[in-house]
């Protein structure tokens, strides 16, 4: 039973739009399922609480808390499905790897810049690299059009309530695209930058997408995504004449999070630092 809709068939759809009795379009989309209330009992975990009187949740085992659950159930739980999740991501990485695709899983929060970013991208590319897109979100196909118009391939994976696109979603979408040999295959991920950071999809790399207008700490606010990633793309610094956005700031949180990544600052509406982008995905796609 699907987490949607409490249909038989999942939540998980391709090219989903309102006339998907999936969809989040439909009347009443998010109302839950009517249930008995259960009450809650004999549940003893307390957030950790520092001099100021600031509860932490993630000091726990799970690193995290779940109402009703213990650290050990969830430590369980996770470790089940992420098993389940990386055997999907070991094949797709095995079929990525016959084609030798360059296969990138773009992370970012929602407003980065993302699409914008990769559209661009996509048009420098046209005539030098064969491309496609797994695109993910929550609802509509708007993204996949996006990317469509610029002449690449695109499936649009949308996940209901879904926060993250997993490696099973990436084996369905990848059947239905014409993924050409020593080509590119850019996957954008539903903007979140907490749980796609734990899901393998097969890729090679994560690339986080960081926009000046979001804040410099926010490596340090979201540290397992930085963590994971392997380059940052600090996007729109056409705009830093008008923020108070400390760029060395942010490129040091950023490496005390992960002092192996990759930064890149880049602008998609200026074309500033896109170049070496483009550079850096042909280093690695002759990697």
């Amino acid at each position: 039973m699907c987490s949607t809709c409490g249909c038989a068939e999942g939540n998980l759809y391709i090219e989903g739009d309102e006339r998907n009795p999936h969809s989040g379009f439909r009347s009443a989309p998010f109302a839950p399922a009517a249930r008995a209330l259960t009450p809650i009992t004999g549940v003893k975990f307390a957030p950790t609480a520092d001099e100021q009187g600031d509860l932490h949740y993630g000091h726990g085992a799970a690193g995290t808390h779940a109402p009703g659950m213990t650290q050990r159930r969830m430590l369980e739980i996770e470790l089940n499905v992420l098993d389940k999740n990386n055997q999907l991501a070991v094949y797709n990485r095995e079929q990525f790897a016959k084609q030798q695709q360059l296969v990138l899983n773009l992370v970012s929060s929602p407003g980065s810049g993302k699409t914008t970013l990769l559209t661009e991208s996509l048009k420098r590319l046209i005539g030098r690299v064969p491309c496609a897109v797994i695109e993910g979100d929550q609802q509509t196909v708007n993204d996949a059009a996006r990317i469509r118009a610029t002449g690449t391939p695109a499936i649009q994976v949308n996940t209901g309530k879904g926060c993250h696109l997993d490696a099973q979603m990436i084996r369905d979408a990848m059947q239905r695209l014409p993924l050409e040999r020593d080509g590119i295959l850019f996957i954008e991920n539903v903007g979140n930058l907490v749980c796609p950071a734990s899901f393998d999809l097969g890729e090679r790399h994560k690339v986080a997408v960081l926009s000046v207008t979001e804040g410099e700490d926010k490596p340090l606010k979201y540290p397992h995504m930085f963590a994971a990633a392997s380059l940052m793309l600090l996007n729109k610094i056409d705009l830093l004449p008008y923020l108070q956005f400390d760029v060395d700031k942010c490129l040091d949180y950023a490496r005390q999070v992960n002092p192996d990544i990759e930064i890149i600052l880049v602008s998609a509406t200026s074309g500033e630092g896109m170049e070496e982008w483009l550079n850096w995905l042909e280093v690695e796609r002759c990697a």
